[in-house]
């Protein structure tokens, strides 16, 4: 299985997603600074940012949740790795004694030949469908941190009253004054925190 990899696509994708869904919604909080909005629309923008990457790396919630996958992804790692290395003796040993004449008929030979290709293709299903469970829980905790982050937003600029809460790691200059990352980690944990001790 390609454990290492498929951790990283899966962290690169959980931030991309998060970062696309905070880019392209108008949620969000504190205190931002307010912009001259365009002739004819009406007044000033008031506008925020979040670092959703740095909130993905420091939210309790995402890290206990990463820490789950690992101890899943080493358990279905080591079952289909004992399956695979048990696999591999039982060739090894057909090889050796169809090697030496060690079977009485070929059609015996052919038999366990036939019933080793099929032990081979369970093992095959068996990393398709541990790399499947993976993938699934993967997703599911990706929808899950992204949820909570984007319902305590909404609660959030209820009433910080943003018009635009941007993704940070678009903002390439800006006063720090508008950055929120800070305040929303900081709830997240602790609401996250609130729920483990109940």
């Amino acid at each position: 299985m390609k454990g290492t990899s498929l951790v990283v696509s899966v962290v690169l994708f959980v931030a991309v997603a998060v970062l696309y869904v905070l880019h392209f919604t108008g949620n969000g909080a504190s205190e931002g600074t307010p912009i001259k909005a365009a002739a004819g629309t009406g007044g000033d923008l008031k506008i925020a940012y979040i670092k959703a990457d740095s909130v993905l790396l420091n939210y309790t919630l995402s890290q206990d949740l990463h820490d789950e996958f690992t101890k899943q992804q080493e358990a279905y790692t080591t079952e289909y790795g004992t399956k695979r290395q048990s696999f591999e003796k039982e060739a090894a040993a057909f090889q050796e004694k169809l090697q030496r004449g060690g079977f009485l008929t070929e059609q015996r030979a052919v038999q366990e030949r036939d019933r080793l290709l099929g032990k081979e293709q369970e093992i095959q299903k068996l990393d398709q469908e541990l790399s499947t469970k993976l993938a699934k829980i993967q997703q599911d905790n990706n929808n899950k941190i992204l949820d909570n982050m984007m319902d305590y937003l909404d609660r959030y600029n209820e009433k910080a009253g943003y018009d635009y809460i941007l993704n940070g790691a678009n903002v390439l200059v800006g006063p720090e004054v508008n950055n929120i990352t800070a305040d929303v980690l900081k709830a997240l944990n602790e609401e996250y925190e609130a729920t483990k001790t109940e």
